[in-house]
């Protein structure tokens, strides 16, 4: 018997996994996606922008199901589609064309939580399908104190949460995960606070918590069961930039290097898929502000167009500079071309 599931509720488990830009949502998504414990999840993946990044990045099983829902944050210009995509699994699952015992939604970064948890209260239909299982927020140690200074959303997402990780701990100083903890607790005084390398974290950390109190929640915000209207700073902006051109690999980081040295504390998070000439699989980037890492990923599918994409968040930053950066770093042959 899979012990992970409620005995006393016939409605499906909802985890919604929440935390700031560059936290590691989708690393930590990652790792429960190919750990062995048994369960089939649907995951529901919330972007930003247009174009979609970490969806590709995630490692699916065949009982897995990942929905995209791009071009708007979740908790408000695409909630409606939240709705949709619930139902629509659910029927799905009652008509056996998908197979789920629980679902998980990753939000964006610059999700409000409120919004999201509000809907397995206020849609009926969804209120008797699924209950809210718990929220789990990922707080970036490194970046945290900076991002809680200066965005509501980071805020809300420390308050609502019935369980939080701090991930990067090991990147910095005991005195300072200390003061971040002590934060932490002041903000959120019923959530644990668990520092987490996410690579190695286990599914029992996100799900079967039973840790979303109504009630605990109506005590910190009483109205969270009336409509409200969330909006984002429009200074913030996400920029998509999708090509088949092969890129110089030395170029790149060059380029790359001198882009976060000039604009990087305005770069609130940036990540990529990119097709490196001469080289057979996926330079994967993936940055926060001044921090940026690059691995490699799986090779790339021989009978496929190799398709580079990149994604930047950020405050006031330079369109047209970065997109000329990418086309300078581009070589000269189309990897498309060549394939055809």
């Amino acid at each position: 018997m899979n012990t992970l599931r409620h005995e006393t509720d016939a409605r499906i488990p909802v985890t919604v996994l929440t935390g700031f830009l560059g936290a590691g949502k989708t690393t930590l998504l990652n790792r429960i996606l190919t750990e062995q414990h048994g369960e089939r999840i649907a995951v529901i993946e919330n972007e930003f922008g247009k174009e979609s990044v970490d969806s590709t990045l995630l490692i699916a099983e065949e009982e897995e199901q990942i929905v995209e829902v791009n071009n708007g944050c979740i908790c408000c210009t695409v909630r409606g589609d939240l709705v949709r995509i619930l139902n629509r699994l659910y029927e799905n699952l009652r008509t056996n064309q998908l197979n789920f015992t629980r679902v998980i939604i990753e939000t964006t970064g610059l999700a409000d939580p409120a919004p999201v948890a509000q809907t397995f209260f206020i849609e009926e239909d969804i209120a008797k399908r699924y209950f809210l299982d718990g929220v789990v927020t990922v707080v970036d140690a490194i970046h945290a104190s900076e991002q809680l200074d200066a965005f509501h959303e980071a805020q809300e997402q420390v308050g609502f949460a019935d369980r939080i990780l701090v991930s990067k701990t090991d990147q910095i100083d005991t005195i300072r995960v200390d003061e971040l903890t002590r934060r932490l607790r002041r903000m959120n005084a019923r959530a644990p606070i668990t520092a987490v390398d996410l690579r190695r974290s286990e599914i029992p950390q996100i799900v079967d918590i039973k840790g979303f109190s109504l009630s605990d929640i109506l005590e910190i915000e009483p109205g969270f069961l009336e409509p409200e209207s969330h909006e984002h700073d429009e200074s913030i902006k996400s920029i998509a930039y999708r090509t088949f051109d092969a890129f110089d690999g030395v170029a790149l980081r060059d380029h790359l290097h001198q882009l976060v040295a000039q604009y990087g504390t305005d770069m609130m998070r940036y990540k990529a898929i990119v097709a490196v000439d001469g080289l057979e699989s996926r330079l994967i980037i993936q940055g926060v502000h001044m921090v940026m890492n690059a691995d490699l990923g799986s090779n790339w599918a021989l009978d496929k167009p190799r398709e580079s994409r990149f994604v930047f968040i950020g405050q006031n930053l330079p369109v047209p500079s970065i997109e000329r950066m990418l086309e300078q770093c581009a070589t000269v042959d189309k990897l498309a071309n060549e394939q055809a």
